[in-house]
């Protein structure tokens, strides 16, 4: 878990020092809020006992249209954030968790949609002896995504607004270590926010961009790998390995449409198919069963600025071994690093059942 948590580090300190300086306005903003555990899984029913409450406070840059890109996504806030949350539960403790996010504005930017990534820190994972009932968390480092839905006012007041609306705040550590059933929080925030320097604020520079991008067919190679366990605790976490090849075309300046191919290699699946055939033998496995696959996919492709936000659905055309059916999904982050090279962190999953948390790097020629 060490590298994984520098891995992320590393990404959202990426995130932040790449932006543009032109002007660094800032606002700061803080909420708290209260909520509600969904059960999304009948596993953890148990685990939900109480209203979970919390503070969410975050740092954010904005934008004025000094770089094309800030127009063309109507002047976003880029920044960090961090949430802290009381699960309200005694087996499940508190979570600490930090972010990078945007900020998107609607509605003569009154509505703000906010996404946020990062990972988070939980003080009760479980334990076979300690804390066994916590079937939630299994690790304690947990991948965490949050999603903000705000009315938000700024600068009623010297610099001072208000904020009102809902989130929705998701913690997994995506199979990396069982058990991992993971929590979602619907919760309604309220809070203020401040803006630096309010009486000096330039006005939005309009687009001036041709409004037609075409762009050639671009070729994709990309390499992703891990660790991650099945769903059986205790057998052990093992590495994966991903190489993927795909096209895509850029449809306009924000969108790219995909289409390619992956080769898995997990190691988790050659062990969990060895357990099934020693301890079930009612299970019909033989233990001889190959575990690796291979996938095709269709995917999306949006970019913002050097950041991309990407979503693919694929299906198993390789699939000796049946496990968690034969539809897979991806999403998530890419950094471009200069015209060809790319890093990435995504989320492979079947359906909400997450299989990996994989880190990617890769070339698009």
């Amino acid at each position: 878990m060490k590298r994984f948590s520098a891995y992320i580090f590393c990404l959202i300190s990426t995130f932040v020092l790449a932006q543009e300086n032109d002007l660094k306005r800032f606002t700061l903003d803080v909420n708290t809020y209260y909520g509600t555990i969904l059960e999304h899984n009948p596993d953890i029913a148990h685990l939900i006992t109480d209203h979970p409450s919390g503070l969410i406070l975050s740092y954010n840059r904005k934008t004025y249209g000094f770089k094309d890109w800030e127009s063309r996504y109507n002047y976003p806030d880029w920044g960090f954030s961090f949430i802290y949350q009381d699960m309200k539960n005694r087996f499940l403790g508190e979570n600490y968790g930090l972010y990078a996010h945007y900020n998107f504005y609607f509605l003569k930017r009154h509505l703000n949609f906010r996404i946020g990534q990062g990972i988070a820190y939980t003080t009760n994972p479980y334990d076979k002896e300690t804390n066994f009932v916590n079937n939630a968390y299994g690790s304690d480092l947990l991948s965490t995504t949050y999603v903000m839905l705000n009315y938000k006012k700024e600068n009623i007041f010297k610099g001072i607004g208000v904020q009102a609306g809902i989130s929705v705040i998701h913690y997994s550590n995506a199979n990396f270590k069982a058990p991992n059933n993971s929590t979602n929080t619907f919760v309604f925030n309220v809070g203020a926010n401040y803006l630096f320097d309010y009486d000096n604020e330039p006005e939005y520079i309009p687009s001036s961009e041709e409004k037609k991008y075409k762009e050639p067919i671009k070729y994709n190679l990309a390499f992703r790998s891990g660790a991650n366990e099945s769903d059986i605790i205790g057998v052990g976490q093992y590495p994966f390995y991903i190489v993927s090849a795909y096209a895509d075309k850029r449809l306009n300046r924000k969108s790219a449409v995909q289409v390619g191919t992956d080769i898995f290699f997990s190691k988790f699946l050659k062990e969990l198919i060895h357990f099934y055939a020693v301890a079930f033998p009612e299970l019909n496995v033989s233990g001889d069963e190959d575990w690796k696959r291979v996938g095709v996919f269709i995917g999306h492709e949006l970019f913002i600025n050097k950041m991309s936000f990407i979503s693919q659905l694929g299906y198993y055309v390789y699939y000796p071994y049946d496990f968690e059916g034969r539809v897979y999904n991806r999403i998530g982050l890419k950094r471009y690093f200069g015209d060809k090279l790319f890093g990435a962190i995504t989320l492979k999953s079947h359906g909400a059942k997450a299989e990996a948390v994989e880190f990617g790097i890769g070339i698009r020629l």
